[in-house]
């Protein structure tokens, strides 16, 4: 397990990553859609982003995939095949995808056997793995035993909060970074321009979805507005030598 994978991938400081949620009415429509955001994520400096099925399903993905497949994009995509996250790694290699997330990498969630097997396989493809992630059972386990199990499995370990679009505590940020050390952070929901500097004085990334959409909505379309203002703000906290 290298622990440098998801820092070789994104080596800015504390990355940014856009979530693509797939929402429209027709495949035509989520597809186009998916393209014009990810175009947005790329022309306003977004360091990576996610094709995820939130509101799609495996073929809006596939297509999403291939057609972006054929574009000079500067960011790293990613995908996160929320029915069958096995699937990704599939997906990744057939489309030239740099990272899967998985929103669970605990064993009682985890096909393990089949999951080593496949990380073995797609040796080239990084993955970011949840640890306590949103809408996910628990292990019963203590903190340590969790990430201690995330580290082995995942090249970076995602937290959130309680839900979508809502904030990560604090508290879990930092009690999660006691025992990572060094090992990547990524807070995966709830960061928006207001707390952005405070959660990333904490965590070594982000994925945000929902702040870019009008009034949180998965189903609307991205803001550029939105995403220029934030990645402003995080172009400003990379200048700041001593915030890092």
């Amino acid at each position: 397990m290298n622990e440098n994978r998801f820092n070789t991938l994104f080596p800015v400081k504390k990355p940014i990553i856009g979530m693509i949620h797939l929402a429209g009415k027709t495949h035509d429509e989520k597809v186009n859609r998916a393209l014009e955001e990810l175009a947005i994520f790329d022309e306003e400096g977004l360091d990576g982003a996610i094709i995820e099925d939130y509101h799609g399903d495996m073929l809006d993905v596939y297509e999403t995939l291939r057609q972006s497949s054929e574009l000079e994009l500067y960011l790293k995509r990613g995908v996160n095949v929320l029915r069958d996250p096995y699937y990704s790694f599939n997906l990744g290699k057939a489309f030239g995808v740099s990272f899967v997330q998985f929103d669970s990498v605990q064993s009682n969630q985890l096909d393990v056997y089949r999951y080593k097997k496949l990380k073995e396989e797609y040796a080239d493809i990084v993955v970011l793995g949840g640890v306590r992630f949103k809408y996910t059972q628990g292990t019963g386990r203590n903190l340590m035993q969790d990430i201690d199990e995330g580290k082995e499995y995942a090249d970076a370990i995602v937290t959130t909060g309680s839900g979508t679009g809502i904030e990560t505590p604090i508290l879990k940020l930092k009690e999660f970074k006691y025992y990572m050390n060094e090992f990547p952070l990524i807070v995966g929901a709830g960061v928006n321009i207001k707390n952005v500097k405070a959660q990333l004085k904490i965590a070594d990334g982000a994925i945000i979805g929902s702040y870019f959409k009008p009034d949180k909505n998965t189903k609307m379309k991205v803001e550029r507005e939105k995403v220029k203002s934030l990645m402003d703000v995080v172009k400003g906290i990379r200048e700041v030598k001593r915030f890092l």
